[in-house]
């Protein structure tokens, strides 16, 4: 039965995390929702971001809105990075600041902390050095946002910022030009299957390690936030806990797509940072684990991007 009364407005829902959203049993069967995406509402246009506020009249909204992309969209669009995401981001609060009696579920990126900061990274390590180069303007956009919300103790709105590691899962960006590491790598890896490729030169050494987390299992943790109604904590890691290499990676997603080519590493382009993994202690204090392994996902990933592929 539905919460009498609670809305859920969901910003940028055509995107990863908002469409992942919709197949929430849990949100979908306790709360009224609302679904609004670019097709709807241009976000950076104050008056319909308005007008979308005033028709839905939320309780809670969930922020997943804004330009996001991987190395090579970073680092090529820098000022269209920094600029969009600021406009949505201003007006976002602009219209904040005049509500009351709202829940805000803000999302960052795990690429706000400091390049040089130590491994696991903490919640506390925001602001606390340089940000790396080839994502600083998306960072910093985002770093703006947690500032805003954490100032924002007016007409009793609770802002909390959730922070997630490399995402990936159906309904993912696969551009090849866009994309981040692991969307990318399966469409990429699967055009050179198709072409018969005998090699695909996969992007920097192969070298740095990441942590990926299946979209799914942040659903759940936007769950458990919810039902905990936490008040303790405004910024909040989410991250599997688990590392791979982009070349064990690479390796992996050649299995999963069945690539029979070898896989050659082009050092010349940049890696980003070496190793970039979150301390996440804060949600796993709130009984929340991720459950999808690496490989169910990855598999899971690419059966959705053969049915879904254009």
């Amino acid at each position: 039965m539905k919460e009498v009364n609670t809305k859920i407005l969901v910003l940028g829902s055509s995107g990863l995390v908002g469409s992942s959203l919709k197949d929430s049993e849990y949100l979908n069967s306790n709360y009224i929702m609302h679904y609004s995406s670019r097709s709807d509402t241009d976000l950076s246009n104050i008056d319909e971001f308005v007008n979308l506020f005033n028709t839905v009249k939320p309780n809670i909204v969930i922020n997943c809105a804004g330009k996001v992309g991987g190395i090579v969209a970073n680092t090529q669009n820098k000022f269209d990075f920094l600029f969009e995401n600021l406009k949505i981001t201003m007006n976002f609060f602009e219209i904040l600041k005049n509500c009351s009696n709202l829940r805000i579920i803000n999302f960052g990126s795990s690429a706000i902390y400091p390049k040089d900061a130590n491994n696991p990274l903490k919640e506390d390590y925001l602001m606390s050095g340089e940000l790396e180069p080839t994502n600083s303007a998306y960072s910093l956009s985002k770093i703006v946002s947690i500032e805003l919300g954490r100032n924002l103790k007016q007409n009793n709105i609770d802002v909390i910022n959730l922070i997630p590691t490399n995402l990936y899962g159906p309904y993912d960006n696969f551009d090849h030009t866009t994309s981040h590491v692991v969307p990318g790598l399966i469409s990429k890896i699967h055009k050179a299957k198709m072409d018969e490729e005998e090699e695909y030169l996969v992007w920097g050494s192969g070298k740095p390690l990441r942590e990926l987390l299946y979209a799914g299992d942040l659903v759940r943790a936007i769950e458990v936030v919810l039902k905990d109604k936490v008040r303790d904590f405004d910024v909040i890691n989410i991250g599997s806990g688990s590392e791979i290499s982009i070349k064990n990676l690479a390796n992996l997603v050649k299995e999963v797509v069945g690539f029979k080519g070898k896989l050659k590493f082009d050092d010349s382009k940049p890696d980003g940072v070496t190793r970039k993994i979150l301390d996440s202690s804060k949600i796993k204090s709130l009984n929340w684990e991720p459950t999808t392994t690496l490989q169910e996902g990855l598999e899971t990933t690419y059966e959705w991007f053969l049915n879904n592929e254009n």
